[in-house]
């Protein structure tokens, strides 16, 4: 069983960066889909950015240009650079990866202030 554990988190102004971090332990990493998730109190969770296990990468529209998601398998972690932050990127962001069965991280809180 894979356990996933983000880190990275934190408070930043408008304009800011962060580098979230995701740690793996259980599995291979270089085995599954690895992707970043968040979540608004209320609301659905949202994919931001996915990478396959050949390196492509997908973002969801309001991150493009701004986010990069990668990954060290030889670590087993995984990144996202999250530059020009903005206020509506506040959430909880979630690591996840998938192999036939989706694991999950317990979370890590993104407060961007205006």
């Amino acid at each position: 069983q894979v356990q996933l554990v983000e880190s990275g988190g934190g408070s930043v102004q408008a304009g800011g960066s962060l580098r979230l971090s995701c740690a793996a332990s259980g599995g291979r990493l270089s085995d599954y889909t690895v992707a970043w998730y968040r979540q608004g109190a209320g609301q659905d969770r949202s994919m931001v950015a996915l990478m396959s296990t050949k390196g492509a990468a997908d973002y969801a529209d309001s991150v493009k240009g701004r986010f990069t998601i990668s990954r060290d398998n030889d670590k087993n972690m995984v990144y996202l650079q999250m530059n020009s932050l903005k206020p509506e990127d506040t959430d909880v962001y979630y690591c996840t990866a998938y192999w036939g069965y989706q694991y999950w991280g317990q979370g890590t809180q993104v407060t961007v202030s205006s």
